[in-house]
């Protein structure tokens, strides 16, 4: 019921067909997050009509409040949402990294705004040990236990078509020492996910290659999830060589693990969703990214756009006729001014974060639509100079 077929390469890039029991992905392939179990901005249809064939939903929100449970009742998740695409579910890590080491160091999983000296530095958020994580609820302050096992049951009754298994996700400010440790605990966490969902049939798992930004533990992670029975690989944790180097951290890792992962089997790029980081990934091999990028930046009256990420709340678009970007064929681009954007992001309207999130969504799926044509017809090289060139003029 599970297949990934790779129908064509460009150096490292791939274009191929990722099927599944609810549908086909075409690869690559950007993933919208549904966090909640919806998007923000706009339905699961139209966002499928704008180009997507996939969505991820948070397996920890689910989780806290043990909604899954609800959600298993109601048939899993396709009954409950009433849908049919192939969905996906993340397995809480990222969720517990953001609520300890991220909220206490002020980072994400790529190095821009933390402070070097918080390095090492941890509030006690959230207990990590070798059973699993321990950590107060964001939602109601009740305490709360992830381990592998609880995850992967989580995941199984949720019922998505491609879960991950549970890691641990690092800090970029986290020392050699600590992420090596880390990177031990979370192989036996990847042992132990598969232990519990051996016998599932209608899911298949992908297993999580962490490491940080050291190249050694990267690609041990990887020669160690390689050698387990993952159907494809989450590329996971953190980036960051130094203070403002992130992104260059990020591309090299990509390149080690693209010659140390089997060629056969899809590759996710978890939580990486800006445009050019998409293109330069994609150029490294590879196949799925997952990101609220397009949709958050629309509720903050960000707009993607050809030549670069714009604020439509400036104050220069306030009598700006023109289009969000004259090179966008979407409904927003075709049917609006700038002005009225700007005039319903100022007055924080909802139909403004709709339009918004309707545009960016598309500019996402048409990239990827773009890139799959560009290795097809052996010209991604050119697209990516071509593209990171035109987007970098407002950025």
């Amino acid at each position: 019921m599970f297949n990934f077929e790779i129908k064509k390469t460009v150096g490292k890039a791939r274009k191929g067909v990722l099927k599944t029991p609810h549908g086909e992905i075409k690869t690559p392939a950007f993933v919208p997050v549904a966090t909640r179990g919806a998007l923000k901005g706009l339905s699961f249809e139209d966002c499928s009509v704008l180009g997507s064939s996939i969505f991820m939903i948070n397996t920890f929100h689910f989780y806290c409040r043990k909604e899954y449970e609800t959600v298993e009742r109601a048939g899993g998740l396709h009954d409950f949402l009433g849908i049919e695409y192939p969905l996906m579910t993340d397995s809480g890590g990222f969720q517990v990294f953001s609520l300890g080491a991220g909220r206490d160091q002020k980072t994400g999983k790529i190095l821009s705004d933390a402070v070097i000296k918080n390095e090492g530095k941890r509030k006690g958020n959230v207990q990590i040990k070798e059973e699993g994580v321990l950590f107060r609820s964001p939602f109601d302050g009740s305490k709360v236990e992830i381990t592998p096992e609880k995850s992967i049951e989580a995941q199984r009754k949720l019922g998505a078509d491609l879960i991950f298994a549970f890691d641990e996700c690092t800090s970029p400010l986290a020392s050699y020492n600590y992420q090596k440790e880390s990177l031990q605990r979370t192989h036996l966490w990847a042992e132990r996910s598969l232990e519990a969902f051996k016998d599932e049939k209608k899911q298949a798992m992908f297993g999580i290659v962490q490491g940080g930004k050291f190249p050694d533990l990267r690609e041990e992670g990887a020669r160690f999830i390689s050698s387990l029975p993952f159907f494809g690989f989450g590329i996971g944790g953190s980036f960051g060589e130094s203070y403002g180097d992130s992104k260059k951290n990020m591309y090299s890792i990509l390149e080690l693990l693209s010659k140390n992962l089997p060629p056969e089997k899809p590759r996710h790029l978890l939580g990486i969703g800006e445009p050019e980081d998409v293109v330069e990934s994609v150029f490294r091999g590879m196949d799925l990214f997952d990101c609220v990028i397009p949709t958050r930046f629309a509720r903050h009256g960000t707009a993607l756009t050809s030549k670069g990420r714009i604020n439509i709340t400036g104050a220069a678009y306030k009598e700006d006729s023109s289009p969000l970007d004259k090179s966008c064929s979407c409904q927003v681009c075709l049917g609006y001014k700038r002005s009225y954007l700007h005039h319903l992001a100022r007055k924080k309207e909802i139909y403004g974060i709709i339009l918004l999130s309707h545009h960016n969504l598309f500019f996402m799926l048409n990239l990827m639509e773009e890139i799959r044509e560009a290795i097809e017809n052996d010209n991604l090289k050119d697209l990516k100079r071509d593209f990171i060139n035109k987007y970098r003029e407002n950025n």
